[in-house]
């Protein structure tokens, strides 16, 4: 394992029974990265999570985590991890649901140490209150709250804002840039793809519990592939101009113009204003992630 791995898995492959829920699982993630772990319905996500924190055997390969063997019980002292599927119990509140986590984690957490983990939270008013009270995105940001105890070096969270609205993704997205600002590795299993792009420094796309993408979201994307222009003839049209760059599409008030490099574009609209066109805007266009997540899971699966 490299010196800087908070995650290197090889080959790592999970069967229950006759089903294959996992197969040929190699990535790695570095200390002090936001990774975001991707993939579709039944790619072997939450598999993938179940692994990494022990809390099953995997039936194939090897990895490590934080310097230890999957499934080596001294990794748990030092990692968080918030479940997909949460329940805490109704009748605790929420700083003895903490407590509770922390006693049986063999952990010496102070009550300031709770009081911090429930307010970077935004539950420290209501710390007292039992979680039968709780709504489920307030029982989420609990989870985050025990996840937080103990200042671990990594946190693993799977879907960690599935049931929070757009203001409290946006609290917990803030909350993940100031455990990377302090070094905490942050494992993230997320649907949501808009967030991954703006939290995660590599991402890995796995389906049929293989990865077939991984790095930043830049190379994950590749390189920009085409321009709109938005811009009227006047006298000469300017399709003629445009092919000379690349192939053309339409929109409706624009023409796409694809393969463009980026040292080219100068050219090409000193080419436009050669031929007297009015130029009203010249946009480069990337895929989103959205759009090459489809693209590499739907190829997998053909």
């Amino acid at each position: 394992m490299a010196s800087d791995s908070v995650i290197e898995v090889h080959r790592l492959a999970k069967w229950y029974g006759r089903v294959l829920a996992l197969a040929d699982l190699t990535l790695c993630v570095r200390r002090g990265q936001v990774f975001g772990f991707l993939g579709p319905n039944g790619a072997g996500k939450t598999t993938s999570v179940k692994l990494l924190v022990g809390l099953v055997h995997a039936s194939g390969g090897d990895g490590c985590v934080l310097g230890y063997r999957l499934g080596d019980r001294r990794a748990r002292t030092r990692l968080g991890y918030l479940p997909e599927l949460f329940r805490y119990p109704d009748w605790l509140s929420a700083r003895e649901v903490l407590d509770f986590h922390a006693r049986i984690c063999g952990r010496s957490v102070r009550t300031r140490e709770i009081d911090e983990a429930l307010e970077l939270v935004g539950l420290e008013r209501r710390a007292t209150d039992r979680v039968a009270a709780f709504s489920k995105g307030m029982q989420q940001r609990l989870g985050l709250a025990v996840a937080l105890l103990g200042n671990p070096d990594l946190m693993i969270l799977d879907e960690p804002t599935s049931a929070l609205d757009p203001a409290g993704r946006l609290e917990v997205r803030e909350l993940l840039h100031r455990l990377r600002a302090n070094g905490t590795t942050v494992f993230l299993n997320s649907h949501l793809l808009t967030e991954v792009e703006q939290v995660c420094d590599r991402i890995a796309i796995v389906t049929k519990g293989r990865v077939v993408a991984q790095g930043t979201i830049g190379e994950i994307l590749g390189a920009r592939n085409a321009v709109r222009v938005r811009a009227r003839a006047n006298g000469v049209p300017i399709e003629p101009v445009l092919e000379r760059f690349g192939p053309l599409t339409r929109e409706e008030s624009a023409l796409i113009v694809h393969g463009v490099e980026d040292d080219r574009v100068p050219a090409m609209v000193s080419a436009l204003v050669a031929a007297n066109a009015a130029i009203y805007a010249i946009e480069p266009l990337t895929a989103t992630l959205e759009e090459r997540f489809l693209q590499l899971t739907s190829e997998r699966g053909a």
